[in-house]
Order: structure tokens, then C-alpha cells, then sequence
């Protein structure tokens, strides 16, 4: 990888290791039965997993200053505010499929695995871009302003209410034998000499898709803030870590957040716009598409700390206006 990165071979050994051990010490310990999780519950893992984030954080500011921790804030910030999208669409298909509650945390986990993996490959494949194809870089930022004028227009109109037309759901039950309902929180059983997927299975590639396109999103508005393999990988799986307490800790009140989706909106287009001002406007950059061979604007860098502040303070006043005033009118409906 031609980036360079603060994070030595040791460093990174020693956080996967670490993540593991969260991981095996969550499952094999804390969860290893199968249980409701409660409101309470998944307020102190919620508290675990942050406060385990913002040590790491600290320790990237000890060893490595100001900037890089201040960039991995940013990305952690910026992925755990998207996650909320994320949680939205679990619950839409975990009513769907009408999953026990008992089973919610094994569908979870796995999923938070399997999203992981997926990711780290995702980040692989756009530093690679990034090195090989400099212009992709105004693609990733055309591509969060797009999304981003999306989600302002669209507002608190998701998708998800169509998880009963899942293209996944209709394909593993057409590919895969199936059971017709639960078999407990297995994902796959043997029934008369035959392996057949469960229904929790199918709800699993659920899950695993939704993230995958969540992560299309998430994954270049990293980019947008630090192109450091190390800052964009930690980053991210601190904020996916704790993804599964925020489900169970949000799951009852996350339809109260009508304006949230016009912040995050607001946030990826500046990520966006910071992304495409930071190569400047022709240049190098264009040059290599046969554009422009001078700069019609010169690369110009925005402090991290004034793009943290301005994340911070977008998602804060969406949360503290969905919480404080009525929902728009489009969605007043829905609320009733």
C-alpha cells in the first residue's frame, strides 16, 4: 500500500488481537446464553464500547498528536452517525421476518462479523483506487454530494419498508433449502439427512446486504477525512463494534429522530465538498481524465478540527430538533 500510515505492523496486530478478545469475551462470556438484552444492558455495553473507542482515540493522540486523533474522531463520529441508518433498516427487517427477540443479539453479532470483514476488504479496494486513479477521488466526493442532496431532499423517507421485497430474501429461499420458521438462534439445521438454511439465516444476508450499502456511503466519507489505512480502519471498526448495543438502546425511540436524516444529509455533502476542495479543480487531477491541465481552484485543505466542529454541531442540532419539534409534515402521518 502506497499510503502512508502511523500504524506500524505491531500496532496493528496487537488492535486485531484486541478486537478479538472484545469479541470472544462478549459471545463465550457476557452473551453466551440466549437472552433478551435489556434497555440497561445495552446502555453499558453502549457506555463500554465508547468509552474503549475514546481510549483508543487517546492513545493515537499520545502516540501520534494532534492531527491524526483528531481525523480518527472525525471518522469515528461520521460512522457511528450513519450507523443510525443503519439501525433503522435492522428494525424494518427484523419486523419483517417477525425474528424473536431472544435471537436478536446472535443475528447481531454475526452480522457485525461478517461487516468486518466486508469493510476492511471495501477500504482495501478504495486506498487502492485512491493510488491508482487519483481522479476517483472527485468520483467518492460527487458521489457524498449526490447522496447528500439525496437524503436533504427525501428526508426521513427511507427504503427499508420494503424488507418483504427483499431481492435477497426471494433469492436464498429459491437457491437454498429453507425452513419455513425458526429453529432456535441456529442458522442452519439437518433435517432428515438434508442441511437446510434457517429462517435467521435469511435474515442474516439480510442484514450482511443492508450494511453493504450502508457501507458505500460510510466508506469514502472516511476517505474524505483521512486516507491513513490505519486511521480509516480502526476507526471504523470502533464505530461497528458498538453498533449492536445502539440497536437494542435505540430500537424503541430511533422513530423520534424525524430531522437526523437532514444532517447526515448535510454532513456527506460537506464531506463531499471537502473531499473534491482538498484535490482542487483541475490540475493533476483532471489532467489525468484529459479535462483541464491547469487548476481552476488550487487544493485547499479544511482544518480538521473546524470539519469536526461542523459534524458535530449538524448532528446535534438534527437530534436536539427531532426531539424538541413535530415532525415534518411528511412523516406526521406515519407518526399517528
Amino acid at each position: 500500500m502506497g499510503f502512508a500510515s502511523v500504524g506500524s505492523p505491531l500496532l496493528w496486530g496487537a488492535f486485531l488481537v484486541g478486537v478479538l478478545f472484545m469479541l470472544a469475551l462478549d459471545l463465550g462470556v457476557f452473551h453466551k446464553d440466549t437472552h433478551r438484552v435489556t434497555s440497561r444492558e445495552a446502555l453499558i455495553w453502549s457506555a463500554v464500547w465508547v468509552t474503549l473507542s475514546l481510549c483508543f482515540c487517546s492513545f493515537v493522540w499520545w502516540q501520534f498528536g494532534r492531527k491524526p486523533a483528531l481525523e480518527w474522531l472525525s471518522a469515528y463520529v461520521i460512522e457511528k452517525s450513519l450507523s443510525v441508518d443503519n439501525i433503522f433498516v435492522f428494525i424494518v427487517i427484523f419486523r419483517y421476518m417477525k425474528v424473536p427477540r431472544d435471537h436478536l443479539h446472535r443475528v447481531l453479532f454475526a452480522g457485525i462479523l461478517g461487516a468486518l470483514i466486508l469493510r476492511a476488504a471495501f477500504i482495501l479496494v478504495g486506498l487502492g483506487l485512491i493510488e491508482l486513479f487519483t481522479w476517483s477521488l472527485y468520483l467518492f466526493g460527487g458521489f457524498l454530494i449526490f447522496t447528500g442532496l439525496k437524503l436533504l431532499i427525501a428526508g426521513d423517507d427511507e427504503p427499508g419498508e420494503d424488507a418483504g421485497d427483499s431481492w435477497v430474501k426471494r433469492k436464498a429461499e429459491q437457491w437454498m433449502r429453507v425452513t419455513r420458521d425458526f429453529e432456535g438462534p441456529k442458522f442452519f439445521v439437518k433435517n432428515d439427512g438434508k442441511w437446510f438454511a434457517t429462517t435467521l439465516f435469511v435474515c442474516l444476508l439480510m442484514v450482511e446486504t443492508a450494511d453493504v450499502i450502508f457501507a458505500l456511503d460510510s466508506i469514502p466519507a472516511i476517505f474524505g477525512i483521512s486516507r491513513d489505512p490505519f486511521i480509516v480502519f480502526t476507526s471504523n471498526v470502533c464505530a461497528v463494534l458498538g453498533l449492536r448495543a445502539m440497536f437494542f438502546l435505540l430500537e424503541n425511540v430511533i422513530d423520534r429522530f424525524h430531522y437526523l436524516p437532514y444532517g447526515l444529509g448535510l454532513v456527506l455533502a460537506f464531506i463531499g465538498v471537502k473531499m473534491v476542495l482538498a484535490e482542487g479543480l483541475g490540475g493533476m487531477g483532471l489532467y489525468a481524465l484529459g479535462v483541464s491541465e491547469r487548476a481552476w481552484l488550487e487544493p485547499f485543505e479544511v482544518p480538521i478540527g473546524l470539519s469536526l466542529g461542523l459534524v458535530a454541531v449538524v448532528l446535534l442540532i438534527s437530534v436536539l430538533a427531532s426531539l424538541l419539534l413535530p415532525p415534518p409534515a411528511s412523516s406526521s402521518g406515519d407518526a399517528d
